[in-house]
């Protein structure tokens, strides 16, 4: 039995030189969850909790610039 559930091969058993039984591994069916799916592929470097060094664009007002090319939203085109 430890063969086959690490070859993933059947096994047949005889008796008298005739088969007798096939043991077979079985084939887990279940679909896999989503959840978990990555568990330890990421590393955190530093504190991801302390404030940041810098201000954030949104913060200080410099982000304005990125919208200064598109038209005015009045509802109309």
């Amino acid at each position: 039995m430890d063969e086959v559930a690490t070859t993933h091969e059947p096994l047949v058993i005889g008796k008298r030189g005739k088969p007798l039984v096939k043991l077979v591994p079985i084939v887990d069916e279940t679909p896999k969850s989503m959840f978990g799916y990555m568990k330890g592929t990421v590393t955190i470097h530093g504190d991801i909790l302390a404030p940041l060094d810098e201000l954030w664009s949104a913060e200080n007002g410099d982000g304005d610039d990125l919208y200064s090319g598109l038209r005015p939203s009045g509802g109309k085109k």
